[in-house]
């Protein structure tokens, strides 16, 4: 339909999928498709960046770890760690692209069960290197600022899915139902800035004794994933999933 400019008028809603899909497309384009399987959401748009970044973070660490050899307890905390970061990534690209009440619902079910299995790896990670310190003896804690850093992310991520999940599966907790999605922007908006502290985390692991004795992790090459993850995560992200 035409206005009194002769220009055509846009009429919200319309937009094919084609449209509202492009390769890489703008600032939170990037939709599921009405019958598309959920899984497709990990790849589509920069969501195929940010998961060679996570796949190559695991490689990385993984790799770095095998063949220093000497397997130790201490070895545990890496290996842990970056698979529960690629679970974490997982979770975080399948929800994104969802729209409808139905994929919403899937997703976050799929996002709640991901974000399980990550807190649960973390939690064996932080609890091996933790058995490490105090077989060491005192003083052997917060010697780098990738301790501190990883205790603060360990408890947000903590505080973090409890509130996601109370608030999908209890939400009288908030005061029912329309009250709890009410704080969903703030969940969500406190998920990417968690994001940013555990690759920071991550990052700072780089400059621990045990890397530059043992595994030999480079900072240019975190870097580098770092950045792949956020040009892979943020452009998809909904703006008004955060309320603006």
């Amino acid at each position: 339909m035409a206005s009194a400019t002769g220009i055509p008028q846009h009429t919200p809603g319309t937009e094919s999928h084609d449209e509202m899909e492009p390769l890489l497309g703008r600032p939170g384009d990037v939709c599921q498709k009405d019958e598309a399987p959920i899984v497709k959401n990990l790849i589509i748009g920069t969501g195929v960046i940010a998961e060679a970044a996570a796949l190559l973070l695991v490689a990385s660490v993984w790799g770095s770890v095998f063949i220093a050899g000497n397997l130790s307890l201490f070895s545990v905390h890496p290996l842990a760690q970056s698979f529960g970061f690629l679970v974490l990534i997982q979770s975080i690209l399948v929800l994104q692209p969802t729209h409808t009440a139905k994929q919403k619902e899937v997703g976050q079910k799929v996002h709640a069960g991901l974000n399980l299995l990550a807190i649960a790896t973390f939690i064996t990670g932080v609890v091996a290197i933790e058995i490490n310190k105090f077989r060491q003896g005192p003083g052997s804690h917060f010697h780098s600022v990738h301790g501190y850093l990883g205790v603060i992310a360990s408890i947000w991520f903590l505080v973090q899915y409890i509130v996601g999940f109370t608030m999908f599966a209890v939400p009288k907790l908030y005061g029912g139902e329309a009250k709890a999605k009410a704080v969903w922007k703030y969940h969500r908006a406190s998920g990417y800035v968690l994001l940013l502290l555990l690759m920071a985390t991550f990052t700072s692991a780089t400059q621990t004794d045990f890397n530059k004795n043992v595994l030999g992790l480079k900072l240019w090459a975190l870097i580098l994933i770092v950045v792949m993850l956020v040009i892979g995560v943020y452009p998809r992200i909904k703006k008004q999933k955060l309320g603006l």
